[in-house]
């Protein structure tokens, strides 16, 4: 018999399509799709259970259907429809411990693979250019789903010392772009107008959601000859992008903010509904996030189709033009970059092409 998968978050456009995807493996005999709302999408041959991953029927169905491989993806920084804050963090650090406690009962389990995040390592000024799987952050995250990400790790290392014999990925995703995102990022990134903050030009990575399906089939099948699909990798699109060079490819004009405001700009933006403008968002927008992709090539075996600026080129075309074409907004901020800066903003980030980046990308 082939394997059976159970996924978790498929009514999430990344779940259904993984599920979608996993169903061509000839090694998967059968897929167990579970969420706690049903998908608007479809999940082909999939067999839908509803249920709550938060509550204990999870480990009745690992048990029931003898599941064998279990990729967790309802590890999420925003709600389905009316969630609220609260809810997420309920689904992502009790329903991953609810989960894992399941998984660790289980005879049967004998792969987990966790989506996991980038975030994990915070943004501070203090930051290295790049980080690698094992820097440890200079300022932990204090909240937010960064703050998840990393309890929902510190389970799943628990898990796998007691289940030594489990092989365990967790994959640690970068901004993931493309034609249909799902995250808060994106949402800011399709606002009419980007806040930014006066002084800082952060460097971004993204990742395509089609090199996500990609490696979260690498990591849930046997490894492939000479690499090694068991540990924590960075995952991302070779290069980076400064938020200035996201503005004027999205035809976008910006409005620089003082530090000390951005925080109630944030707020604003919450209560309209607009967007998530957490804290940690801020965080990111002002210092930026750089990591290592080394590991992913070297050991994972993984070499994403999509280079960073190719996935925000695929996101910038389903947005539409934006108010302006990319000529105006580059002059503009350009001239935004030239002027002096207030005491106290402190300094702005370096360009892109002083830091050497992923896999020898500049």
């Amino acid at each position: 018999m082939g394997k059976v998968v159970l996924v978790t978050g498929v009514a999430r456009q990344l779940g259904g399509r993984f599920v979608r995807r996993v169903q061509r493996d000839p090694g998967v005999d059968r897929v167990i799709a579970v969420d706690a709302v049903p998908p608007p999408h479809q999940l082909g041959d999939a067999e839908f259970v509803r249920a709550d991953i938060r509550q204990s029927a999870i480990a009745r169905i690992l048990a029931e259907y003898a599941v064998d491989t279990v990729v967790h993806l309802d590890v999420s920084g925003k709600a389905l429809g009316a969630g609220g804050r609260t809810a997420i963090k309920e689904t992502n650090v009790i329903g991953t411990m609810q989960l894992l406690g399941a998984c660790q009962k289980s005879p049967t389990v004998q792969r987990l693979v966790v989506k996991s995040s980038t975030s994990v390592y915070g943004s501070a000024s203090r930051d290295p250019a790049v980080f690698t799987e094992t820097t440890p952050p200079k300022s932990l995250p204090s909240g937010g789903f960064a703050k998840d990400a990393v309890e929902v790790e510190g389970y799943v290392r628990g898990f796998a010392r007691r289940r030594p014999d489990v092989a365990v990925s967790v994959l640690r995703f970068a901004n993931i772009l493309g034609p249909h995102p799902d995250s808060p990022l994106a949402d800011y990134l399709s606002l009419p107008v980007l806040p930014t903050v006066f002084g800082y030009d952060p460097r971004l990575q993204f990742v395509h959601e089609d090199d996500v399906i990609d490696v979260l089939g690498i990591a849930a099948s046997e490894p492939r000859r000479g690499t090694l699909n068991s540990g924590t990798f960075n995952i991302a699109g070779d290069g980076v992008l400064l938020l200035s060079q996201c503005s004027r490819r999205l035809g976008k004009p910006t409005v620089p903010v003082l530090l000390p405001a951005v925080t109630w700009v944030g707020s604003a933006l919450r209560t309209i509904g607009m967007t998530d403008f957490s804290p940690e968002q801020i965080r990111l927008l002002t210092h930026g996030r750089v990591v290592s992709t080394v590991q992913m090539r070297e050991t994972l075996g993984f070499r994403p189709e999509f280079t960073t600026a190719e996935t925000f080129a695929e996101f910038a075309r389903s947005r539409g033009p934006g108010l302006l074409p990319p000529e105006t907004v580059g002059r503009a901020v350009d001239r935004l970059a030239a002027l002096p800066r207030p005491k106290g903003a402190g300094p702005r980030e370096r360009g892109a092409g002083a830091v050497q980046t992923t896999h020898g990308a500049r």
